[in-house]
C-alpha cells in the first residue's frame, strides 16, 4: 500500500486555492472593466416623434424634454420636463411654470454581445391629465440612445432619440 505524501498534498491544495483566487480576480476585473454597465447618470435631452396614433392631429408631432437620470446598479430613476413642441397647432417652447414635469423609472439590461438596452416608464403630469409613456432604447454610447416609445395619450407610438446635448 502506498503512503500519502503530505508535501505533495499541501502543495496541490495551495496551488488550487491560489488558482481559484486568481480566476476570481480575473472574472471580477473583466466584469468591472470590460463588461460594466453603461453609465447613463446625468442630464439628457430627448425627442419623441409620433409615427402612429388614433388621433390625426398628433401625427408627426415632435416633443422635446430635458431629463435628469440617476442610476443605482441597473435601476434607473429620474425626472423630466417638457421644453419644446411642434405639432399641428404650431411650434412652442416651454419655459418655467409652463413646463410639465414627469417621473422616470427604468431598468438597464446588460448585453454582452450587442448594445445595452434601457426600458423607461415615464409618468408625465400633463396639462389636462396624467399620461404614461414607455421608452425602449438601445444605448449606442454614453452620449446617445435611440429607440421607440409608446404613449397612452391618443395611443401614440413613434421614434425617440436621447442625447446629452440640446437639439
Amino acid at each position: 500500500m502506498e503512503c500519502m505524501n503530505f508535501d505533495s498534498f499541501f502543495s496541490d491544495v495551495i496551488a488550487t486555492v491560489l488558482g481559484g483566487i486568481i480566476l476570481a480576480v480575473l472574472f471580477f476585473w473583466s466584469r468591472e472593466k470590460l463588461f460594466s454597465l453603461s453609465n447613463i447618470t446625468g442630464q439628457w435631452y430627448f425627442e419623441v416623434q409620433t409615427t402612429k396614433t388614433v388621433n390625426n392631429p398628433y401625427m408627426g408631432m415632435k416633443l422635446r424634454y430635458v431629463a435628469i437620470l440617476w442610476q443605482e446598479g441597473p435601476h434607473i430613476k429620474g425626472t423630466t420636463e417638457k421644453i419644446y413642441e411642434i405639432s399641428s397647432t404650431g411650434e412652442r417652447e416651454y419655459i418655467g411654470e409652463a413646463r410639465t414635469r414627469g417621473y422616470v423609472e427604468g431598468f438597464l439590461e446588460k448585453k454582452y454581445f450587442s448594445e445595452d438596452r434601457l426600458a423607461l416608464h415615464i409618468i408625465e403630469d400633463g396639462k389636462n391629465r396624467e399620461s404614461t409613456n414607455f421608452h425602449d432604447v438601445l444605448i449606442q454610447s454614453n452620449k446617445r440612445m435611440t429607440g421607440v416609445f409608446s404613449s397612452m395619450i391618443a395611443d401614440q407610438e413613434g421614434d425617440v432619440i436621447w442625447q446629452r446635448n440640446r437639439f
